[in-house]
């Protein structure tokens, strides 16, 4: 399972993703007044001003896909098709990072973290073991014809 390259890209696309929990997204300065997005939501001094329970669901959904595609090695036709459903919900999620951040202000400064870029690592090691599991899938087949 793990000395599949493919189940590498899987692990550190999840720890990417797992990351997100952990740091924020962006900071926004708006008139005059600062604030943090991460997965709580918009926050400003702890108090939570646009709550970020989608986000957090959405990237709790995607991690749970990325686990449970680490340990479906057997069956690779189907981890092909979790890593594709994966790599559409993590476009989702950048388009989640756009609403939240740019919908909530108008004309507000945004600096973004390098946090932002971890969903697009993420959809390019997902592309790399979709290609490394094709490859193992088509090895399995012309196997299988020789016999």
């Amino acid at each position: 399972m793990i000395q599949r390259i493919q189940t590498v890209y899987i692990l550190i696309s999840a720890i990417l993703i797992g990351l997100l929990f952990a740091l924020p997204f962006a900071e926004i300065a708006s008139d005059n007044q600062f604030f943090l997005f991460d997965i709580r939501g918009i926050v400003r001094n702890n108090e939570i001003v646009d709550s970020g329970i989608p986000i957090a669901v959405f990237v709790g959904i995607i991690l749970l896909i990325h686990l449970v595609a680490i340990f479906l090695y057997k069956k690779r036709i189907r981890q092909i098709r979790f890593l594709v459903f994966a790599i559409l919900l993590l476009v989702g999620l950048f388009g989640m990072f756009y609403f939240f951040t740019f919908y909530s202000f108008s004309g507000a400064d945004v600096s973004f973290n390098v946090t932002v870029s971890f969903p697009l690592v993420a959809i390019v090691l997902d592309y790399l073991a979709i290609r490394n599991i094709g490859k193992d899938e088509a090895l399995v087949r012309s196997i299988d014809r020789i016999r």
